[in-house]
């Protein structure tokens, strides 16, 4: 206690001391357990936030086109089976929220999004996978970030179905890092007497947790990971062109893109930013720049984002000494106030610390963007209706041929 007490007086988190010392042996352990875990130096950015909105000089960047990609299919296809079968290539899904939106708090990928059978989010995603594997006649690690509020009921959920055909063997968890929560005068909060009101870290955080999992011991034949998200059910998952591009390339990392539908599509969209690969938003476009055409006639700042990239391991672990940006975020918190009541406030009251996957691509220097169709590989379920949700993908899948 007299060491914790030093702690948090140092970062002026004296409210907690009375609290810690009210609380019965077992609260007290929970809670010290939690602010010993703490990133102090993300705590403190409260203070002096990082300035991550100026842009620097941003310009389009050169990619694969589907013509192009076509052009070297079987060199790329080549390439690419031959580091999956070599045990070379993994896949990460970032699997740690819930299916909110969708009106469930179970996991996201455990939604059923069949009409006449049931079939899963988490299993569409894997028969995906299945087929690459089918393709290249080995198996691929899979990696499954789960959250801490979620990680038993996935591993349940996945255990029960039997991994839809998937061997146990091949699969491996880790769950997403946590940050804490503070009041617009960096005072921690907290959700019970015993417990700071903690949420995961962004999907930026994906790495750093991965990492400190120890599970990619596991498989030291590994070069490359394959991050996707969970909600786009229709995504190749270690495509062998995929991955054989962006080996041949000789970059660090490649990134699946779609050609933008109109110049102000809202959808984050891969460039150059002083150089580096990086993702704008579609809000920081000029008219100018979005209107912009390039010389074989496409939109100069054409290639979005589906969260899909293949990054080098070995690159990445250059970037665990690097600290990726942290974006301090107002949020709505519910909190126990100073009377030890539970609030759900009307507007912001405090900032959460997050890390985006974006960031990740500049921190990898080079990056290869590669087009693909995106009725053939883009239906994200973000919604239960209308855009980019449930009726949406239903309606992409079934024309790819997936029996719902």
């Amino acid at each position: 206690m007299k060491d914790i007490k030093k702690v948090l007086q140092s970062h002026g988190q004296e409210h907690l001391i009375p609290i810690l010392e009210s609380l019965n042996e077992g609260d007290r352990s929970n809670l010290l357990a939690q602010l010993d875990s703490i990133d102090w130096n993300v705590v403190e950015l409260w203070k002096n936030p990082e300035d991550l909105s100026g842009k620097g000089r941003v310009q389009p960047i050169e990619g694969l086109s589907l013509q192009d990609i076509q052009s070297k299919k079987d060199e790329f296809l080549q390439i690419g089976k031959k580091a999956i079968q070599e045990g070379k290539v993994g896949a990460v899904l970032l699997a740690g929220g819930a299916g909110t939106r969708l009106g469930s708090d179970a996991p996201k990928g455990a939604y059923n999004i069949g009409l006449t059978r049931e079939l899963y989010i988490f299993e569409q995603l894997i028969c995906n996978l299945l087929e690459v594997c089918a393709q290249c006649e080995t198996f691929v690690p899979l990696f499954i970030m789960t959250s801490e509020k979620n990680d038993g009921e996935t591993k349940q959920f996945l255990k029960q179905h039997g991994y839809f055909g998937y061997p146990e063997s091949y699969v491996r968890y880790f769950v997403q890092d946590m940050a804490p929560s503070v009041d617009f005068d960096g005072r921690l909060m907290l959700e019970s007497s015993s417990r700071l009101v903690l949420s995961a870290n962004g999907n930026g955080g994906w790495y750093s947790s991965l990492e400190k999992s120890n599970v990619l011991e596991n498989f030291p034949a590994l070069e490359w990971l394959n991050v996707f998200a969970v909600d786009n059910v229709l995504q190749r998952i270690a495509d062998p062109v995929f991955v054989g591009a962006t080996i041949a390339s000789g970059l660090n990392s490649g990134a699946k893109v779609v050609r933008k539908n109109d110049p102000y599509e809202r959808v984050g969209v891969l460039c150059l930013e002083d150089g580096m690969p990086s993702v704008i938003e579609y809000y920081e476009l000029t008219d100018e720049m979005a209107n912009q055409v390039g010389s074989d006639g496409n939109l100069a700042y054409s290639f979005g984002v589906i969260l899909n990239y293949l990054f080098s391991l070995s690159k990445l672990r250059e970037t665990v000494k690097k600290r990726i940006p942290v974006h301090v975020v107002k949020k709505k918190i519910p909190h126990l106030d100073e009377s030890g009541n539970f609030v759900k406030p009307e507007k912001e009251n405090g900032y959460k610390f997050e890390t985006l996957i974006l960031d990740m691509v500049r921190l990898m220097e080079s990056c290869v963007p590669f087009e693909v169709v995106r009725e053939r590989e883009f239906a994200p379920i973000k919604n239960k209706t209308g855009i980019d949700s449930v009726e949406s993908a239903r309606e992409l899948l079934q024309r790819n041929g997936v029996k719902l």
